[in-house]
């Protein structure tokens, strides 16, 4: 029996209200040899043939997307290259004419998959029940609104940077929120608090 665990999410749009999610609760993590082993039962394709067809269809796979191609397979999806910054390198501002170097700045950073619909169906008729496994709730703040923003600014005389981690742990609340929380002072040029940096190197300090 699937079971799946219902888990409260932030307020994205500042209404006063939170959204449910829902995610699976797995029983594990099938390795590629029990996945085989799976796989083949029952046929005449054996365990090495398969494990030879998958190196076989990744490394063609690879060569494909690193050319500029996206791939489908059928009954699985359709998988693509995505570009980014090299670690350690800068691009330059869009307007720069500056082709070659941003191109050695660039490299592939992950693959986008889009799942083929077939699949989907599929795994919905493999799932014959689904069973509540319980529910987890935000950690919410017992500061109101104002507190947390004059809390944060007091911190930020003292210690000039903060983290969202920071912001949280002062605030007693979760990153999620936390995040969502600065990005909305950042963005509000009363709250004096402003930002610099993206994503994990994002810091939050006092405006000037």
């Amino acid at each position: 029996m699937t079971k799946y665990v219902k888990r409260e999410m932030a307020d994205l749009n500042n209404e006063g209200t939170t959204q449910a999610h829902y995610r699976v609760k797995t029983f594990g993590r099938r390795t590629f040899e029990e996945f085989a082993e799976q796989c083949t039962q029952g046929s005449t394709v054996t365990v090495s043939d398969l494990t030879a067809a998958v190196s076989c269809l990744t490394s063609e796979l690879a060569r494909e997307i690193g050319q500029g191609y996206t791939v489908t397979i059928d009954g699985l999806g359709t998988f693509g290259g995505r570009l980014g910054v090299v670690t350690g390198k800068e691009l330059d501002d869009f307007e720069a004419d500056s082709e070659h170097r941003n191109a050695r700045s660039l490299g592939f950073t992950g693959v986008t998959f889009r799942v083929d619909k077939r699949l989907v169906r599929d795994i919905n008729n493999h799932c014959f029940t689904l069973e509540r496994s319980g529910e987890s709730r935000l950690m919410r703040s017992p500061y109101s609104a104002e507190e947390r923003v004059e809390r944060a600014r007091q911190w930020l005389e003292t210690n000039k940077l903060m983290h969202v981690k920071d912001y949280a742990a002062l605030n007693e609340m979760s990153r999620t929120t936390a995040s969502l929380e600065l990005r909305r002072l950042d963005s509000d040029p009363t709250s004096g608090i402003t930002s610099r940096g993206s994503r994990s190197s994002k810091v939050y300090m006092l405006s000037e």
